[in-house]
């Protein structure tokens, strides 16, 4: 069985080839199972890490992500709140809102969907008393998305952590490790690729949301970009 170094893959590479040019309409993806298609997937998972940790809003920044891509038509994220879940705020989830044992804190599960297709999954505990009346009763009573409804109030974002959780390629695979050979199939990408825990505060410090995102594969359901051989 024969494998390719990194540096073998990188040079069949340009940065023009990094450009992710979706195709419209494009259902079902499928990435080859090739050590540059892995490559390519784990630097299109990274840059879509970095963006979600440099801005405050994951929504927005799915947002881009969802036209950028082409995943859908209108290309906006929508929210599709599930209302028979619930998981009540634990010691640890109340400590970093701030709050006491007796303080009400709300819960919402929702799907963030581009089109048909759901790009992660989130668990938000939030403080109502520190939203106004207006919020809570979309919050209560819609499927908005919570960064859309809280906007107004300026929102800062501080990430917890940041966890991939599908590794495209093997560790040490920058240090000149030997990547998986080419297989037969297409790239076997599971449910989940990426979760993020982050505290949402206002200007002044105060927290009013602790969220826990959970990123899907449908981040990736679009075609891969091509790679410039030289040739």
């Amino acid at each position: 069985m024969r494998f390719l170094t990194l540096p073998a893959v990188v040079a069949t590479m340009t940065l023009s080839s990094l450009g992710l040019a979706a195709t419209p309409g494009f259902a079902a993806a499928t990435w080859p199972d090739t050590p540059a298609s892995r490559l390519q997937a784990l630097a299109v998972l990274q840059t879509l890490n970095a963006d979600l940790l440099s801005h405050d809003s994951a929504t927005l920044t799915l947002d881009r992500w969802c036209s950028s891509h082409k995943l859908a038509e209108g290309a906006k994220i929508v929210a599709e709140r599930l209302k028979d879940v619930d998981k009540p705020a634990t010691a640890e989830i109340r400590a970093a809102l701030a709050v006491g044992e007796k303080d009400k804190v709300g819960y919402r599960r929702v799907r963030l969907k581009c089109g048909e297709r759901v790009l992660s999954e989130a668990d938000n505990w939030y403080v109502p008393a520190r939203l106004t009346d207006d919020m809570n009763h979309v919050l209560d009573t819609t499927d908005g998305a919570f960064g859309r409804v809280v906007q107004p109030l300026h929102f800062q974002r501080h990430t917890l952590s940041a966890e991939l959780l599908w590794k495209p390629l093997p560790d040490g695979w920058d240090m000149g490790a030997p990547l998986p050979a080419t297989g037969s199939d297409t790239l076997a990408i599971p449910d989940y690729v990426l979760q993020h825990k982050a505290l949402l505060s206002v200007p002044d410090g105060t927290p009013i949301s602790l969220v826990v995102e959970t990123y899907r594969r449908d981040l990736l359901d679009f075609a891969p970009p091509k790679l410039d051989t030289g040739k």
